[in-house]
């Protein structure tokens, strides 16, 4: 018998889908992800039994910023924009309105925060709300405490945030305590 000059040898490629699964397992496997950090925020403790947690918090010392569901941004029954939110904020904290704040440089309205220490952020927004407009009021809030923060470095310590020890550290955080509470529009 001749062999035919038509017949095709060829590379039979059967276990080419094991292998091509093979790796794509391998390659599942050994690789990693970089998780997201998202944004820091300290949970509050649970208040122990028997002890009454709830405060009492003067109106005036209550900045309040709304975000509605158009992205419009207000600040105290204020329409603001967010370019000027950053200014409000440390106005209202550094206040001084009960002048027993030795380090506060505000104006002493009557109608803002006695002190950094009472003042309190209420972040108040609607569930049909940008994620970006959330993301850049929280920046502005974070923003306006470290200005405060760097400033009071300077006068107190004549140093860099950077440069700080953990004890002074703390007396700038206490200085100007992160009080913020946050909630939903209906």
């Amino acid at each position: 018998m001749s062999m035919s000059r038509r017949t095709i040898s060829g590379i039979n490629a059967g276990s080419m889908a094991d292998i091509a699964f093979l790796l794509l397992i391998f390659f599942l496997v050994t690789t990693t992800f970089e998780e997201d950090e998202g944004i820091a925020g300290a949970i509050p403790k649970p208040c122990p039994e028997g002890v009454d947690c709830s405060a009492d918090v003067k109106e005036k010392n209550i900045f309040t910023i709304r975000l509605n569901r158009n992205n419009e941004l207000m600040a105290n029954n204020d329409e603001i924009s967010l370019d000027e939110l950053r200014e409000s904020i440390k106005d209202f904290l550094d206040n001084n309105g009960d002048q027993s704040c030795e380090y506060c440089n505000g104006a002493q309205k009557e109608n803002s925060s006695d002190n950094p220490k009472t003042a309190v952020i209420s972040i108040q927004t609607d569930r049909e709300a940008s994620y970006d407009h959330y993301i850049g009021i929280q920046n502005e809030l974070v923003g306006a405490y470290y200005e405060l923060r760097s400033e009071l470095c300077k006068m107190k310590f004549n140093k860099a945030v950077e440069d700080l020890t953990e004890e002074e550290l703390k007396t700038l955080q206490e200085s100007y305590p992160f009080r913020i509470t946050e909630a939903a529009l209906n």
